[in-house]
C-alpha cells in the first residue's frame, strides 16, 4: 500500500507541475478546471446522489458555472486574461465568508447537519467549496511569478498537513474536533502553524521579500488548510464513507488530495489581492 501511495504521489507531482509550469496561464485554468470537475462527480456522490446521471447533471452545473464565472471575472478567450480585480475580490470574500460558517458547522458537529445534511443543501455546499477555489487558483496563476506563487501555497498547505502529523504523533494530546476527525489534535495543529512560521522566516531570510509580507501571505493560509479537511470529513462522516473516491490508488479521491487546498486558495488568493504586492498580468 504505501509503495502504492508513493507511485501515485510522484504521478500526481509531476502532472501538477507539468501544468502549473508548462502551460500558459489561460490554459492552466482548464486544467484546473478540469480536476475540480472530477471533484465535483465526486460531491455529488458524497451528497447522496449515487446514480450516473446525477452526478453528470450536478458536474455539468458546476461545468457551466465555470464558463460563467470564467467570462465572468476575465478569464475567458485569452490565453493570458485581463483579470477583474474587483469582480475576483468580491467573490475571494464571499468565498472566505463561507469558510467561516464552514468552521461553526464542523465546530457544532453532529448538531449542525440538521443545517446542511439534505442532499440539495450539501449540492449548495460544493459549488461553495468548489468555485471560489478555481477563481483563487486562476487568480493567482496570473501574477507575476504566479506559478512560484501556486507552489508556495500547495507548500504551505502540505507543511501544515505534515507538520500536523508528526507533531500530532509525538505530543498530540487534546483532540481537535473530536466528533469530525478524531485523529487531530491541537497539538498537531500548533505544529504545522508553527512549520509554516518557520517557512515565513526562511522566505524572508533567503529571498526578497518582508518578513511581515510573508506572515500575512503564508500563515492564514496554514490555519485554515486545516478546515478543509475537517469539513471534507465530516460530510463524508455524514454519508458513512471513508474517501470521496477511488480515482487515485492508495490516496482515494481527487477531493482527499485537495480538501486543504480548497479551503486555504481562497485565502491566500485574497492576502494577495489585499496586500497589492502584486499586480495582475496583462497583454500577450
Amino acid at each position: 500500500m504505501l509503495k502504492q501511495r508513493v507511485i501515485t504521489a510522484l504521478i500526481l507531482a509531476a502532472i501538477f507541475l507539468a501544468a502549473l509550469f508548462a502551460l500558459p496561464a489561460g490554459y492552466f485554468s482548464f486544467f484546473i478546471g478540469a480536476v475540480l470537475l472530477i471533484g465535483a462527480w465526486e460531491w455529488a456522490h458524497l451528497s447522496g446522489f449515487t446514480a450516473i446521471w446525477q452526478r453528470l447533471l450536478y458536474s455539468t452545473v458546476l461545468l457551466l458555472l465555470l464558463i460563467g464565472a470564467a467570462a465572468y471575472f476575465g478569464f475567458a478567450s485569452e490565453v493570458r486574461p485581463r483579470l477583474a480585480d474587483d469582480a475576483i475580490r468580491d467573490l475571494l470574500v464571499i468565498g472566505c465568508i463561507w469558510w467561516t460558517i464552514a468552521l461553526l458547522l464542523v465546530q457544532g458537529y453532529p448538531s449542525s447537519n440538521l443545517l446542511w445534511g439534505h442532499q440539495l443543501l450539501r449540492l449548495c455546499m460544493g459549488v461553495l467549496v468548489l468555485i471560489p477555489t478555481w477563481v483563487a487558483l486562476v487568480y493567482v496563476r496570473q501574477l507575476p511569478n504566479g506559478a512560484w506563487l501556486v507552489l508556495l501555497l500547495i507548500f504551505v498547505v502540505a507543511l501544515a498537513d505534515s507538520g500536523g502529523y508528526f507533531a500530532g504523533r509525538r505530543f498530540g494530546k487534546h483532540k481537535l474536533a473530536p466528533a469530525v476527525s478524531p485523529g487531530k489534535t491541537w497539538e498537531g495543529f500548533a505544529g504545522g502553524f508553527l512549520a509554516n512560521c518557520l517557512l515565513a522566516l526562511l522566505l524572508a531570510t533567503v529571498l526578497d521579500v518582508g518578513l511581515l509580507w510573508a506572515l500575512v501571505v503564508i500563515l492564514p493560509a496554514s490555519l485554515v488548510s486545516v478546515l478543509g479537511d475537517l469539513l471534507e470529513s465530516m460530510v463524508k462522516r455524514h454519508a458513512g464513507v471513508k474517501d470521496s473516491g477511488n480515482i487515485l490508488p492508495g490516496h482515494g479521491g481527487i477531493l482527499d488530495r485537495v480538501d486543504g487546498i480548497t479551503a486555504s486558495a481562497p485565502v491566500f488568493a485574497l492576502a494577495l489581492l489585499a496586500a497589492g504586492a502584486f499586480a495582475p498580468v496583462t497583454g500577450g
